[in-house]
């Protein structure tokens, strides 16, 4: 249930994360376009202004005389009253003929900043501008006569009326606000569907989990029932090793590990014969030589599968002891990995306290004092006093169940570590 919650969650954030990123860029986009074509809406409402002022006033245009000037300026001012701050009109070689500006302009001085982006040229050039909430165009028009010859400049700076600046200023944020609805509908349309995806492929997860899970079980109890009457065994040592782990505050992906290789602890066995596996009496140093073997085969079976891998800790390094004297490798002390250690102390403990083909078991006092004679030798002091803080507990439990209470046990935490 907690990690069917915690994928609900990180589903909502990345969909959330991702409307949100989409939201702002196809916003992005939507308001530049948006943007241009209102600028190109203004464009042409202020050539239309200017057009309409060239069209009955070229005639002034390069004419000296205060007539002519003060009729061109007379149409200037009316197109004053037309929008336009401001309006300068230049002669064919550049030079200024009048500027007159609108009462109170101060977007003129503004704009007057960027005239160098405007260059006079054979055609149309314009700048738009915001001004305390106000869209500006300042525009440069060469101003032609009937046979397209040039006679001068217009320049204008042209303020959009509210009206039109109220249309597109709607325009805009409806566009962005149609963006913002379509991507968090499409987020929302998503969602079911990751999630049904994800639950598909959560119970493949899950049933190849489970698949791994009850394989690695068979072939540990396969090896187990070889010097045992059952596989419980291998399902007490688990238990304890688990709840050793538990004591010492083992993190869950380490106690997955260890259950892994509890299991399989002595999977390699699977190559010892058994004249030397279920001999009674003391083995020969040929044989111990073999029986040691199992370690190294344990390790080999585990290479061939990545998942089993968990597991080869426990495998490799359970019979190595605390002061050295163990095998494979003769690790000391912490040089052997924690899971080893903890599985050393389940696994003898077990052993002494179950019947095997070659023995009796022991009484659970006797078990702990040869466990106690060991400490610091065989066992990690610090791992054995949390184990006798257990342990009886433990074995009340399990010992003299029978095979289906322990697994059942068993089951539990593996569903705990495994599959919650």
């Amino acid at each position: 249930m907690k990690n069917r919650a915690s994928i609900h969650k990180r589903v909502i954030l990345r969909l959330l994360i991702a409307w949100l990123a989409l939201s702002v860029v196809i916003g992005a986009a939507v308001s530049y376009f948006e943007i241009r074509k209102a600028e190109a809406l203004v464009l042409q409402l202020a050539i239309a202004g200017s057009r309409s002022f060239a069209a009955s006033n070229l005639y002034h245009f390069n004419r000296p005389g205060e007539a002519h000037e003060a009729a061109l300026r007379r149409q200037a001012e009316q197109l004053l009253r037309q929008q336009f701050l401001m309006i300068t009109l230049y002669d064919r070689d550049r030079h200024p003929i009048l500027q007159v500006a609108a009462p109170g302009a101060s977007a003129v001085d503004l704009m007057q900043q960027h005239r160098h982006l405007l260059l006079p040229g054979r055609t149309a050039q314009h700048n738009a501008t915001f001004f305390r909430q106000r869209l500006l165009m300042h525009i440069l028009l060469p101003l032609k006569q009937s046979d397209d010859t040039l006679a001068g400049y217009f320049e204008g700076v042209y303020q959009v009326d509210p009206q039109t600046f109220a249309r597109i200023r709607n325009d805009v944020l409806g566009a962005l606000s149609l963006v913002v609805l379509v991507t968090l509908a499409s987020a929302l349309a998503l969602y079911p569907v990751i999630i049904s995806l994800n639950r598909e492929l959560i119970k493949f997860s899950g049933d190849l989990l489970k698949g791994n899970i009850n394989l690695m079980e068979v072939l540990g109890s396969a090896i187990a029932m070889r010097d045992a009457d059952t596989g419980a065994h291998n399902y007490r040592v688990t238990i304890y090793a688990a709840r050793l782990g538990e004591t010492i505050g083992l993190a869950p992906s380490q106690l997955r590990k260890l259950i892994a290789g509890a299991f399989l602890h002595d999977v390699g066995k699977i190559g010892i014969s058994d004249t030397v596996l279920l001999k009674s009496g003391q083995l020969s140093d040929d044989e111990l030589r073999v029986m040691h073997g199992h370690v190294s085969l344990g390790v080999d079976i585990l290479r061939k599968s990545e998942w089993l891998q968990n597991a080869r800790d426990v495998v490799e390094f359970h019979h190595e002891r605390y002061d050295g004297n163990g095998y494979l490798r003769g690790l000391k002390g912490e040089q052997i990995p924690l899971n080893a250690r903890i599985f050393a102390i389940a696994d003898v403990f077990d052993a002494l306290v179950s019947k095997r083909p070659y023995k009796e078991p022991w009484p659970i006092d006797e078990a702990l004092c040869l466990l106690e004679r060991e400490r610091g030798k065989h066992f990690d002091p610090v791992l054995l006093d949390a184990f006798v803080d257990i342990v009886h507990t433990v074995y009340t439990q399990i010992n003299g169940a029978d095979e289906t209470t322990v697994a059942r046990l068993l089951d539990e935490l593996v569903k705990k570590y495994f599959f919650d």
